[in-house]
């Protein structure tokens, strides 16, 4: 791949294309991959082909302006972004200790953007080109948009436009709104005018405009100095992201006024279509060859993203807050040609790794009500139960993967995005559920259970543990069926809030019980944004404002971590002292039943995987809650 088939990186490239100005500048925090699953990517081909001349600037130099003058000045605004990720949680672990690989750099470099990414690039091009129009957007500024709790500085800070000396904001998917802000500059409509474009934000002084319906939530001081106000704030932000009913939001800061205008409308088929076939080269830059190139792209170069959106509505998942719920699919042929295009790529061994997205078995939004009305307030399509109106039909899917698989030169298609489990149990068809352990299973299939602890469920927005119970012994039928030796790998969270240390002692009980030994564990993270991150900040849920416990210190995290690789010898010390503080000495010994052996007294055995090909032992049930917390 040449590099003139990249969008502009430096001015030789400019150059080399003739150009003697370009319109608009992306400046982005990870390497410069040309491919649909990174965002700067998306919005720079988005742009070019409304007639624009973009140029990238990957990962600049941040502390000086030199970089950023690199390539002139834009004729238009400059378009801001950390990366796919949130700079945060890409430099630090959920215990705050730096990362040591970064999988979005050259050779995995970990030091190549800084923290608050977007505050500082947007800071540094207002610098170098002071009455240049900024924009912001991407994910770590869409979860910042509000005053919200931070926990690195475990501190709330103001909306990151207030920080970033930034005109504009785009949250959400953003090509519409970058379509209609880059028409509107490019027409000599002056940047402070734009005040009426769904899906961004901007901050005033002066009286509101009357472009949508408001409502306001507390102000950055008064979230600041009350939880329970924090919480009534976040629980209205949530809600009012929803583009059919939503309504614009204010939050007031100081002498200034935030002003959130309501979601833009998810792209129409024929418009995510159009999207995701621009003319990619689906490929790291080339300046990256003799740097280790960038590792993210390992995942998704065979992959396709055939939906956005997710109406599984996880508490602690960003999604609900920044791509939405409302689901929106591809047309088949538009995933068909895509796939049709891996053929002819030299590496392409026949096997595309994913059909997926956020969630992959999810096509359609949950029910026809939604495209009306949009989704309800106050309530969830599965959780805590199956809305009456749930439409669980994997029909349109399941003709799209045998579509995809019957393409020649095509040898598997794989499911690696995660599968929401409970919406699967709800076909009841259960032709999906056969087809997908008989055919698009590599080995080890993704689902997130979470926890088994119900009242611990709820707290999460996730089905009670009765559900992935069912849904686990219907996958290890199917694998005898078939006569598969497939695992299940669930992904589990400790410490997260509602959890208590007696809970995290008994979801280890029932791990034991099952033969199951986890491999993936990851202590609850307060991302920006999010409802668990709320309840951790405030100890309140916001959904019902009534108190919630939340592990806060790093000790009962690291034993709640413990409990659930309690296998691990260097683990024991913890896992006894965990089981000693809840009184549950009888699980420290020799019997079949314990979880440790005594101090001094090695533990026998290794961890092991569970076969699915095998029986398993009996159905416990799900587990009881646990008592009334404090």
């Amino acid at each position: 791949m040449t590099q003139s088939n990249f969008l502009p990186v430096s001015r030789a490239d400019m150059e080399a294309r003739g150009w003697y100005y370009y319109d608009f500048l992306l400046i982005t925090g990870d390497a410069y991959i040309d491919h649909p699953s990174f965002g700067t990517a998306v919005i720079g081909r988005v742009l070019e082909a409304d007639g624009y001349r973009v140029a990238v600037l990957a990962q600049p130099d941040w502390k000086s302006t030199k970089d950023f003058h690199a390539m002139g000045r834009p004729r238009y605004a400059a378009l801001v972004g950390a990366g796919n990720l949130d700079s945060m949680v890409n430099h630090y672990t959920s215990a705050k200790k730096t990362r040591s690989e970064d999988f979005y750099s050259p050779g995995k470099r970990a030091d190549l953007r800084p923290d608050r990414a977007t505050i500082v690039y947007a800071n540094r091009v207002k610098e170098a080109f002071p009455d240049l129009p900024v924009v912001i957007g991407g994910l770590e500024a869409s979860l910042r948009r509000f005053a919200h709790y931070d926990y690195w500085e475990d501190k709330v800070r103001r909306a990151i436009l207030f920080d970033a000396k930034a005109d504009l904001i785009v949250y959400g998917m953003g090509e519409t709104a970058s379509r209609e802000i880059a028409a509107k500059l490019s027409h000599g409509v002056k940047v402070n005018q734009l005040t009426d474009i769904r899906g961004t934000g901007y901050i005033t002084q002066e009286p509101l405009s009357e472009a949508y319906p408001a409502v306001e939530c507390a102000s950055y001081e008064d979230v600041l100095r009350d939880k329970r106000k924090y919480a009534e704030a976040n629980m209205l932000q949530y809600e009012e992201h929803d583009p059919i009913r939503g309504k614009a939001v204010i939050q007031r800061c100081g002498d200034r006024i935030l002003v959130m205008n309501p979601p833009q409308m998810p792209l129409t088929t024929k418009e995510f279509d159009r999207v995701s076939e621009l003319p990619y080269t689906r490929d790291v830059h080339p300046m990256y060859d003799a740097l280790g190139s960038v590792s993210a792209i390992e995942e998704v170069r065979f992959s396709v993203i055939h939906n956005r959106g997710c109406f599984g509505a996880c508490n602690f998942c960003s999604l609900a807050f920044h791509q939405g719920r409302m689901v929106t699919a591809r047309s088949h042929e538009s995933v068909i040609r895509e796939v049709e295009s891996f053929i002819k790529h030299p590496e392409f061994k026949g096997y595309v790794h994913d059909i997926g997205g956020p969630t992959a078995n999810f096509r359609a939004p949950s029910c026809q009500g939604q495209l009306k009305n949009g989704l309800c307030r106050g309530k969830n399509c599965l959780t805590p139960t199956p809305c009456k109106n749930l439409e669980a039909d994997h029909t349109d899917y399941l003709v799209l993967l045998r579509k995809v698989s019957a393409i020649s030169g095509v040898k598997k298609v794989f499911i690696r995005s995660g599968i929401r489990f409970d919406y699967l149990m709800e076909d009841k068809s259960g032709e999906f559920f056969a087809e997908l352990v008989k055919e698009h299973i590599s080995g080890q299939l993704k689902v997130a259970p979470e926890h088994c602890i119900d009242d611990v469920l709820d707290y999460m927005g996730k089905p009670h543990n009765d559900v992935y119970q069912k849904f686990e012994e219907k996958y290890t039928r199917l694998n005898q069926r078939y006569n598969k030796k497939q695992f299940l790998v669930p992904y589990l969270i400790s410490s997260h809030p509602g959890s208590t240390l007696a809970d995290a002692v008994r979801l280890a009980e029932y791990l034991a019980k099952r033969g199951v030994q986890p491999e993936q564990v990851q202590d609850f993270y307060p991302t920006p944004g999010t409802l668990s991150t709320c309840m951790y900040y405030t100890g309140i849920d916001p959904r019902t404002m009534k108190p919630v416990y939340v592990p806060h210190s790093f000790h009962e995290k690291a034993m709640q971590r413990a409990l659930l690789q309690w296998k691990r010898p260097d683990k024991k010390r913890l896992v006894i002292e965990a089981l000693r503080e809840t009184g549950r000495e009888d699980l420290i010994g020799f019997g079949k039943h314990c979880l440790v052996r005594p101090p001094g007294a090695s533990n026998t055995g290794s961890p092991q995987r569970r076969e699915f090909n095998k029986k398993p032992e009996k159905p416990t049930g799900a587990i009881k809650p646990s008592k009334k917390r404090k």
